[in-house]
């Protein structure tokens, strides 16, 4: 469903309830390439596959964070009282 503006240029349709919710099919085909590169800190070296994934939505986070505030945060987890002891 497509957006819907009156004449000034004010959104008519921004519920949920006009939301098409993005599925599987809407996304672009990625072709996987698999590296195999040797960890050189584990005694196998070996690396956990599921590692990067779970990593960028805390560091994405993060950056809107330090951005928004022009202060860069390194202490997790984000808290209000974190974020407060790092302002002072």
């Amino acid at each position: 469903m497509k957006n819907v503006f009156d004449e000034k240029g004010v959104l008519q349709n921004a519920g949920f309830l006009d939301y098409r919710i993005p599925v599987a099919s809407d996304l672009p085909m990625i072709e996987t390439e698999i590296v195999e590169v040797p960890n050189p800190r584990h005694p196998y070296g070996v690396r956990g596959v599921g590692e990067t994934p779970i990593v960028a939505p805390l560091a994405a986070a993060t950056n809107a964070v330090s951005r928004a505030l022009n202060k860069r945060i390194c202490k997790l987890p984000m808290s209000p009282s974190n974020l407060i002891e790092e302002l002072d």
